[in-house]
């Protein structure tokens, strides 16, 4: 048997248990997605946001990519972002990264990853410019590590909040709240690190007065 057909047995098997165990499931899943939460997660395989937060299909609308990073020219988060907060008007915004993640530890390395992966690091790398002096103080490569794991997941909430999207939803509806989150892959436990309340005010340079 092929990998991937493997996969789509294991398909039939979890609906028909699925079924077996709630005979209106599916139903209930095509008729509503009504989520509170967008997860803005990394595209690693071991941290599957339903499972490390007990969620269920249609409670959390989830976007994913390397390294949990909000950039202001991805059209993909930026769409992702519109349509959740605006369309599905959740009340919560959550960027969770995890520790011993792969994207923050190759940026960095100084290796050439090829065009588009470096250009896609660089913005990781942006974070630890930012704090460099607090960064190099730390000796230890894996402790170092973790901090620029937090690190980069507050930047990205900031991220966040420097978008006219939040912006212009805090304005006229006094949400989404922001998290900022880090997931332990050695004990699966969830840390929260940094929280933005919606209208919280940020660097005047980058709040919309015309929105």
């Amino acid at each position: 048997m092929k990998q991937y057909e493997k996969l789509l047995l294991e398909n039939k098997a979890w609906a028909k248990e699925q079924t077996e165990e709630d005979p209106e499931f599916f139903l209930r899943l095509s008729k509503l997605q009504k989520p509170e939460f967008l997860w803005i997660g990394c595209s690693d395989s071991r941290v599957p946001a339903d499972k490390i937060t007990g969620t269920r299909p249609g409670e959390i609308f989830v976007h994913r990519n390397i390294a949990n990073m909000v950039v202001h020219t991805d059209v993909n988060l930026l769409a992702v972002l519109d349509y959740a907060v605006n369309y599905l008007q959740v009340k919560h915004v959550i960027v969770c990264g995890h520790y011993g993640c792969g994207g923050v530890k190759a940026s960095m390395s100084k290796t050439d990853f090829k065009p588009v992966l470096n250009m896609w690091l660089r913005n990781i790398k942006d974070v630890y410019h930012l704090y460099r002096e607090e960064l190099d103080k730390i000796e230890d490569e894996e402790s170092r590590t973790d901090r620029l794991v937090e690190l980069n997941v507050k930047e990205q909430v900031l991220h966040l909040a420097q978008t006219s999207i939040i912006q212009r939803a805090w304005k006229d509806n006094n949400y989404p709240h922001l998290h900022g989150w880090v997931y332990g892959l050695k004990d699966g436990i969830i840390k929260p690190i940094f929280e933005m309340e919606a209208g919280t005010h940020i660097d005047p340079l980058y709040e919309y007065e015309n929105l």
